[in-house]
């Protein structure tokens, strides 16, 4: 529950359960609910959870605008389609509001200021309310049984609409539209018009900054870092909807968890998440984190937690293929491969790689599937080469004038000359070929040049 100038202004259902209504003193809800706890309303932090929840919306829409009394504006009407209708969709507002640690009470509605009367409406037994209309005829008939001190600017006049029996907005509408402007103000005719649809709406949406840098504070010093998810969840929903509005993709973000400050300062411990494939999903980067977290031991108790994104590219729409592979897209393959990094870490996942080398076994190597370079994926030689090389090549045996593996061997082709490695005192010069034994498997032998003919096993085939 939170008060205000000793009177609440603001509480929890558990709150309400207990009798507790808004506008009581503080002294009279200790005394019906006194296991209640009570908080001091601050306006600077209810900004910040404003705007974390703004910036989170926008993964919807990025049509978004701040509006009176803590509430927020969304322009939907292009998003209806694309997350399954206004049920749908609401329901995924409302999860990603959860996901921040708070609670909404949404309406839908033609007007931004009916969809706002409709959301804070409390519902009567008399009449049930619908709180989502999509048609402008259901839209009046829900704001007709609105009560009047409910518009914005009405309230003041309340006792003025009871003295003359304009209990409801059907009935302010119904009263002569010079009059009412007489004896009450220009700003509610306007509010009432623009709740009917009369009038239209102007909104100045919000804009994202060019970067994305978000931060938070621990509610407690926390000492566990699977603790830190919660408020690791809230700034990657704020990412979320900043990636969205800029249509951008991530790579890499980092999550810096902060540590005491002042005479005993320790510096942020530096979580770093790269990806095999640019995202932008918040299911997906936070079950990444979640992994991240679970193998992060903490040197000090985090007392706040700041989120950066790094490595951005211009955000590409999933193509639909007409027959989907049954394994799965290329992009549930690296969602794996990252998941796996995440568990195990980037030295334990690897992928091969060519590198900038003759000799075979510098030029086959394995590097981290998330940190691989552009380049890494190179295209196989046009002599073929086999993909199992030995790990040291084996001496082999000659009989007959032939090497000799388990049976006399057969060049069926080559030789690959190779000459390297003299910058580093690392000279190798061998002639390679593909060799058959007699029972038709083929191997790749080289012949030493630098020693006295000597033949070495380096590669088998499949």
């Amino acid at each position: 529950m939170v008060v205000e100038a000793n009177q609440v202004v603001a509480l929890s259902s558990e709150a309400r359960l207990g009798g507790v209504r808004i506008g009581m003193r503080a002294a009279g809800v200790a005394a019906i609910a006194p296991h209640t706890v009570i908080l001091e309303r601050s306006l600077e932090q209810e900004r910040v959870a404003l705007d974390a929840i703004a910036m989170a919306l926008l993964q919807f829409t990025p049509e978004v605008a701040f509006a009176d009394d803590c509430s927020l504006t969304m322009n939907v009407t292009a998003s209806l389609r694309l997350f399954g209708g206004v049920r749908a969709l609401c329901r995924q507002i409302t999860a990603a509001v959860l996901a921040l640690g708070f609670t909404a009470r949404l309406g839908a509605a033609p007007s931004a200021m009916g969809a706002w009367l409709l959301a804070r409406a409390e519902r009567s037994r008399n009449r049930p309310l619908r709180r989502r209309v999509l048609r402008h005829a259901s839209l009046v008939r829900q704001l007709d049984y609105l009560p009047c001190p409910l518009l914005p600017g009405a309230a003041q006049f309340a006792a003025w609409f009871s003295g003359i029996g304009a209990r409801d907005l059907a009935s302010l509408r119904r009263l002569p539209r010079a009059g009412l402007l007489r004896r009450t103000s220009k700003e509610l005719l306007e509010n009432l018009d623009r709740a009917y649809g009369d009038a239209v709406d102007m909104f100045d949406w919000i804009k994202t900054p060019a970067v994305f840098s978000a931060r938070i504070e621990t509610f407690d010093r926390i000492e566990l870092a699977e603790s830190l998810l919660l408020g690791a969840t809230s700034l990657i929903l704020q990412m979320t909807g900043w990636l969205v509005a800029q249509q951008r993709a991530i790579r890499r973000f980092s999550l810096a968890l902060e540590h005491e400050r002042g005479r005993t300062a320790i510096a942020p411990t530096l979580l770093e998440i790269a990806l095999a494939e640019p995202a932008w999903q918040h299911p997906h980067l936070i079950r990444l984190l979640r992994e991240r977290l679970a193998k992060t031991d903490l040197v000090a108790p985090v007392i706040a937690l700041r989120l950066d994104a790094r490595d951005l590219v211009a955000l590409q729409p999933p193509t639909e293929s007409l027959f989907p592979e049954p394994g799965g897209s290329p992009a549930d393959f690296a969602r794996l491969l990252e998941l796996l990094t995440a568990r195990l870490g980037s030295d334990n996942v690897l992928t091969p790689a060519c590198q900038a080398d003759h000799r075979p076994e510098v030029c086959n190597t394995w590097v981290p599937v998330t940190g691989k370079p552009a380049t890494a994926q190179v295209e196989a030689a046009a002599l073929a080469r086999p993909f199992w090389l030995l790990p040291q090549p084996l001496a082999l045996l000659v009989r007959e004038d032939r090497p000799f593996y388990g049976s006399p061997l057969r060049l069926i082709s080559g030789p690959e000359r190779i000459e390297a490695g003299w910058w580093n005192d690392q000279i190798a010069a061998r002639d390679y070929f593909v060799a058959q034994a007699n029972d038709h498997s083929c191997y790749w032998i080289y012949l030493e040049r630098t020693q006295a003919a000597r033949w070495f096993l380096h590669g088998l085939y499949g």
